[in-house]
């Protein structure tokens, strides 16, 4: 496998260790184990029993049996615990494709959910969501790029980074345009807990058994530390996983599966405060959107905690992107590592009163930089 650079992971290299302000990050505000042990009633003596051993192939029984409880209706089965939803694609794309092998995948979109596929030599169709329809996802669109050679089909909904969902009504016929071609879904549902205009999506791997279903701890939950994730499917299709497992991360550590799974068993009580948060924020930031229309385009997003704004007279991000991280403190995700030189991925989970100083700030750059583009004596 020969893979690209990731223009995503260097920027935030480059600039998320090194700013204090972030706005261009696409999960809730992360959890102190304080915090965490606070909320989840989480004693010394639970940490002290825990034995820092090996872990199951799948996951640990208690992770796995609550994390089906939530998402695969009771069957630990149809549960795979991953070292994050970066090894669950990893392990799906290596498992079940080949070179030369078609596979439709969103656009835009996290970068992992086509590189590994363009790594192993398969022929990338994309499914573009345009930013003239608000980035909805078309369905005759999809239709059009699926093929009988059509091996596999990786969508991510709500997306990242345009917050763009799949309209309810659509759900099912999405399903059977997919189930239609017998192609492999790899869903990435990172964002599904975390929906603004209507309820979650249902959960497509108990609907289609060529599912793959991924989730992860590092959006919703604000645990990105403890690098876990999942993948939900049918057994067979999980078993297929092994072998690449036994070679890569072996199993998960039961100290970070113990945190997972009592963030799981009581996930309403955590996903209701930072819920509650990022729609504070997404206020915050729409209003402030309104206020700035001169100077600012935005979709509001159906879900997740990122929008993908455009500015005005901004034909390319990344030098604004680099003068916010370099002179103002702020983190800011230039639309270039998503294919859209012009937009931002623009992050609202964070701390509500580090979310307003940014845009304060991002206003005062954007505002210095059209006064600058103004030819002398326009403002007369």
């Amino acid at each position: 496998m020969k893979l690209r650079r990731a223009p995503l992971e260097d920027w935030m290299r480059d600039f998320y260790f090194d700013t204090t302000i972030d706005l261009g990050s696409s999960g809730v505000q992360c959890w102190t184990l304080a915090e965490l042990r606070a909320l989840l009633a989480i004693g010394h003596d639970d940490l002290d029993a825990i034995a820092l051993d090996d872990s199951p192939s799948y996951g640990s029984e208690a992770l796995r049996r609550a994390l089906a409880q939530r998402f695969a209706d009771g069957d630990p089965a149809r549960v795979m615990a991953t070292h994050g939803s970066t090894e669950a694609i990893f392990l799906a794309m290596n498992a079940l494709l080949e070179p030369g092998d078609e596979v439709v995948v969103i656009d835009p979109g996290y970068h992992s959910l086509w590189s590994i596929a363009e790594s192993i030599g398969c022929r990338l169709r994309r499914w573009r969501l345009r930013p003239e329809d608000g980035f909805t996802p078309d369905l005759d669109a999809l239709r059009a790029r699926i093929t009988p050679r059509t091996r596999m089909v990786v969508v991510n909904l709500p997306n990242n980074p345009t917050g763009a969902s799949l309209p309810a009504g659509l759900f099912d016929a999405f399903l059977g345009l997919v189930a239609d071609s017998g192609a492999y879904l790899v869903w990435d549902g990172a964002f599904t807990e975390l929906t603004h205009t209507g309820p979650p999506l249902p959960e497509p791997s108990l609907r289609y058994e060529r599912c793959l279903s991924l989730g992860t701890m590092s959006k919703a939950y604000g645990l990105p530390g403890t690098r876990v994730g999942w993948c939900l499917g049918a057994p067979d299709l999980l078993a297929r996983f092994l072998p690449l497992r036994d070679a890569l991360t072996i199993c998960l550590s039961p100290l970070t599966e113990f945190l997972a799974e009592r963030a799981v068993v009581h996930a309403d009580r955590i996903l209701g405060i930072r819920r509650a948060q990022a729609r504070r924020n997404l206020d915050t930031l729409t209003a402030w959107a309104d206020a700035n229309a001169a100077l600012v385009s935005l979709t509001p997003p159906d879900g997740g905690v990122t929008a993908f704004p455009s500015f005005h007279g901004v034909t390319d991000t990344e030098d604004l992107c680099r003068e916010l991280g370099r002179d103002h403190d702020v983190l800011l995700v230039p639309g270039s590592g998503f294919g859209h030189p012009d937009r931002v991925r623009l992050g609202f989970g964070g701390d509500e009163k580090d979310f307003a100083t940014g845009l304060h700030r991002l206003q005062t750059v954007l505002e210095q930089r059209a006064a600058a583009r103004r030819p002398e004596g326009a403002h007369r």
